[in-house]
């Protein structure tokens, strides 16, 4: 299989179709599925059938010998990437009609004007450099290609924390610009979003960004009019506020809801939505208090505001109430506001999860969450992206993976993670069967592996400050972001039961039982949810301690057995080569993480490891 640049890995079968007088998704549909089936050498018909009362949803048909594909303004082109990928997969489309579970399905990028991209692992922007736009149109139309062909129909391309001079994207002087980009992803369905800044009016002449003051109202109704006229279709305004020293409403006195809806009433005449992102808390936390439990601070802001949301408000809750930790329960105020709109955001870019070096495929989490979440209580879906201008786009080939499953996964969260992960195998690589299957295997485990030769048992924030690669378990302990594990001689944890903290009651009756619980707390929470002594005996007769010790041993070993697995597979250069790099970099990354953690928790119990295996004094 040729991969050329392997800039598109699971569309790399297919050079790029869509004509450049190319301007509404059907016109894309009908140049990929031609091209496909030149490249595939199939002869099958395909009819394609407009109907703009599907939208977004299709539905293909067999007929005779081929297909009829009927499909509403983007639900058509989302239909022929689901037909190519199930002639090129041998597996079977999808009949009946087909319509994503989330309306809104959303990539936030954390790209900075500069060209640099917060918590990114996969070379510089592909959007900015030097404080000005700088992209490649033909990546552009490839990125909005990959997107539209997961079912992505939103991309947020600035930071969530709006550095200068990004706060000019709706500014006149750069929103000529920001509508020509708009303009190579509109053929594909994929709608801008810009993050703001919410004291942005201080910039313009007032003294103020206080919600209810009727000036700062009718400045931003302006100011919508203004970017509207220029992006008729934009999706709207992504706001982080109140958060990590970001301005917001809590300045002036005023509620959430009451600068989320002041922002959503300037954008409701367009169409437009107010994601409102969730992560607010105390940053500036004093390690001596013991009242105080940040992963509280959410569901404390915002449960008590349900119902009080305008309609085109949407709340951007993480998937945990901490922060893409490793290993967190679902975030209670998930579970909370019945009368909200509410978008579940996860993480693709591996900020705690191994930085795209090493290997975190994250179907598997994603299916963890959704058990425990009722899926009819969100609306949308958003993820922090994984992109950069490295030549695969993610860094680390793998890495794609997440990318590719986050869009299906938004469009149907009952999806199995280890179809998803096989179809990306099979769609980016021509691996023997046998190949095939070790890559799969090996991508559905690595998430458990990492989990064990790094922090144990829920336990969180055991990494390297400020880098967050690499352990460092007392790095965070008398900092100030209120994530502390306190271990001691005697034990570890927090108690965030009833007896403790309280934590445990912001969510219902069943998962509180649940969690307060010993007996029916998981194992991989309990050092969450619990403080608990070293001779603690879990549910297999090991203690605590001894559990600790044989998770980090067994993690770095299965990370060696990932890489022995890892050397027999046919991949294509340059991702052999790439892989095989960042593997060194895991095993170096699972042994620091074994050792420095093993021995932390001897020098602090005495207990030596009963399996006689090598701890440092």
């Amino acid at each position: 299989m040729k991969h050329s640049d392997h800039s598109l890995t699971w569309l790399t079968c297919l050079p790029e179709a869509v004509p450049a007088q190319a301007v509404t998704p059907l016109d894309v549909a009908r140049a990929e599925i031609n091209q496909a089936l030149a490249v595939m050498q199939h002869s099958i018909p395909v009819v394609l059938r407009p109907d703009s009362t599907l939208s977004e949803s299709f539905c293909l048909e067999r007929e005779g010998e081929g297909y009829i594909l009927t499909g509403g303004s983007t639900g058509i082109l989302y239909g022929a990437y689901r037909l190519i990928m199930s002639l090129k997969t041998g597996g079977t489309p999808p009949s009946g009609v087909q319509q994503p579970r989330y309306a809104l399905r959303m990539l936030n990028c954390w790209d900075n004007a500069e060209g640099t991209i917060e918590r990114g692992y996969s070379g510089r922007s592909l959007f900015f450099e030097d404080g000005r736009f700088d992209y490649d149109p033909v990546r552009m139309r490839q990125l909005a290609r990959m997107l539209a062909s997961v079912g992505v129909n939103v991309i947020c391309i600035n930071n969530v924390n709006v550095h200068d001079p990004a706060h000019k994207l709706i500014e006149e002087d750069w929103l000529p610009q920001l509508s020509d980009l708009a303009a190579i992803f509109r053929p594909y369905g994929v709608r801008l979003m810009v993050s703001i800044d919410y004291a942005h009016p201080l910039r313009c002449g007032l003294d103020t960004a206080d919600p209810l003051d009727p000036r700062v109202a009718d400045w931003w109704k302006t100011r919508a009019q203004l970017v509207y006229r220029y992006i008729p279709d934009l999706a709207g305004f992504l706001v982080k506020a109140d958060s990590e020293h970001r301005p917001g409403p809590f300045t002036y006195g005023r509620t959430h809801a009451d600068g989320a809806n002041m922002l959503a009433r300037a954008l409701a005449p367009f169409g437009g939505a107010l994601v409102w992102r969730c992560f607010v808390y105390n940053c500036l936390q004093d390690w001596r208090d013991t009242k105080t439990d940040r992963p509280m601070a959410a569901y404390k802001h915002y449960a008590c505001l349900d119902g009080q949301f305008d309609r085109n408000v949407i709340l951007q809750i993480k998937n945990g109430p901490f922060d893409f930790q490793v290993r967190e329960p679902v975030s209670p105020l998930l579970l909370a506001m019945a009368h909200t709109n509410m978008a579940l955001e996860v993480q693709l870019a591996q900020e705690y999860t191994g930085h795209q070096i090493d290997i975190y495929a994250m179907p598997p989490m994603w299916k963890e969450i959704f058990d425990d979440l009722p899926k009819e209580r969100i609306t949308a879906m958003a993820a922090v992206g994984n992109l950069g201008r490295d030549m695969n786009y993610t860094g680390h080939p793998f890495a794609a993976v997440n990318l590719f499953a986050f869009g299906l996964t938004a469009w149907n969260p009952d999806t199995d993670p280890a179809a998803l992960i096989r179809t990306w195998c099979r769609l980016s690589y021509a691996l023997p069967a046998a190949q095939e299957d070790a890559l799969v295997s090996l991508l559905l485990g690595s998430r458990g592996v990492y989990e064990k030769y790094t922090a144990p048992l829920g336990l969180c924030w055991m990494v390297e400050p400020h880098g967050h690669y690499g352990p460092s378990p007392m790095g965070y302990e008398y900092a100030l972001w209120g994530t502390y594990h306190k271990a001691n001689r005697d034990a570890v944890g927090i108690d965030r039961t009833a007896s403790g903290t309280g934590y445990t009651r912001q969510y219902d009756k069943t998962l509180c039982d649940k969690y307060e619980n010993l007996n029916t707390c998981p194992d991989n929470l309990k050092l969450f949810f619990h403080r608990l002594r070293y001779d603690y005996v879990m549910a297999d007769g090991r203690t605590l301690i001894q559990r600790i010790y044989d998770d980090h041993f067994e993690g770095c070993e299965e990370a060696e057995a990932m890489a022995r697995v890892l050397e027999t597979l046919d991949l294509p250069e340059p991702d052999r080569s790439e892989a095989a790099r960042r593997m060194a970099l895991q095993l170096k990354n699972a042994r620091e993480w074994r050792d420095v953690t093993n021995t932390f928790f001897y020098r602090l119990s005495g207990v030596s490891d009963a399996k006689g295996r090598r701890i440092y004094d």
